[in-house]
């Protein structure tokens, strides 16, 4: 009559045992690649991924590329002490993680796999050429009337935000679930823009942009971050949101100061872009958005 609850305690230990190995083994367990090597991280995108612009060139990229061995990829990746593969090129668009952009410069998407950790990516910027047609346009419209008014936004209108909502929108989030159906277990961080503009006055003698199309462009802007962020969430990636981070580190601010070069008068060989400040400012929230 005995013998049951005896069974029964060497049940419990014995299932308690069990448990606290199993719990030990999830709580302890460590972080994927940690067993296996270094973080295995791809990095994709266009110029603001690639550093274009920011000297010395990655002697392993196409030169064509602009990629640059300051860009944030690598120097998050010596952070992480990860495995990096840089794919990054300038002028990137969605379509060119699919096909070659250029010659020996192949699909992006091709360096990711099974085992991919970690990809981090900038991509929208230069569909349809939206944002570069727009900077060119409204600086060229800003010169012709020395400043004043709008002319950008008066001739232009909804035509920009347009374009971003209705073609780069849908190609970013094809692009994004594409990234995880080629890398399903990795963790993947999409980067918000920094701010190239402030929010109302500019900078005309750096960037001719008139000054009532400051804040136009920097609604665009606003846009283009915007969509990148929606799909990053219809599709479970992180976005990584710049906006708060670089506010008053624009274009505009002081070359001590500013993350992104200006048109004119910048210390970049790329303009409207950013720089290695601004480059590691991107590097330092991929770390903050990976707890590291």
């Amino acid at each position: 009559m005995h013998a049951a609850p005896r069974r029964t305690r060497h049940g419990l230990t014995a299932a308690l045992t069990a448990l606290v190995a199993a719990l030990a083994a999830g709580v302890l367990a460590p972080p994927a690649g940690a067993d296996d090597g270094p973080l295995d991280y791809v990095a994709l995108g266009d110029s603001y991924s690639a550093g274009s612009g920011v000297l010395p060139l990655d002697p392993d990229a196409r030169p064509i590329c602009q990629r640059s061995i300051r860009n944030f990829p690598h120097v998050a990746a010596a952070a992480l002490d990860a495995d990096l593969t840089d794919v990054t090129c300038g002028g990137a668009e969605t379509a060119d993680l699919y096909s070659a952009q250029y010659w020996r410069v192949p699909a992006q998407l091709d360096a990711l796999t099974a085992d991919t950790d970690l990809v981090t990516l900038t991509i929208g910027g230069n569909d349809s050429s939206t944002f570069i047609t727009a900077i060119l346009a409204c600086a060229a419209a800003g010169a012709a009337t020395l400043g004043y008014g709008n002319p950008c936004e008066r001739r232009y209108g909804d035509r920009f935000t347009d374009t971003v909502e209705q073609t780069t929108y849908p190609a970013v989030r094809q692009a994004l679930a594409d990234v995880r159906a080629r890398a399903p277990q990795a963790q993947v961080l999409v980067l918000g823009y920094p701010w190239i503009l402030p929010p109302t006055k500019g900078c005309f003698a750096k960037l001719p942009i008139a000054r009532g199309d400051v804040p136009y462009l920097r609604d665009l802007q606003a846009t283009l971050n915007g969509v990148v962020e929606q799909a990053a969430a219809d599709t479970g990636a992180t976005f990584v949101d710049l906006a708060q981070r670089s506010e008053g580190h624009d274009a505009c601010a002081s070359s001590t100061t500013r993350w992104v070069e200006p048109l004119l008068w910048g210390t970049n060989t790329v303009p409207v872009h950013p720089n290695a400040r601004g480059e590691a400012a991107m590097a330092d929230a991929v770390l903050d958005a990976l707890g590291s």
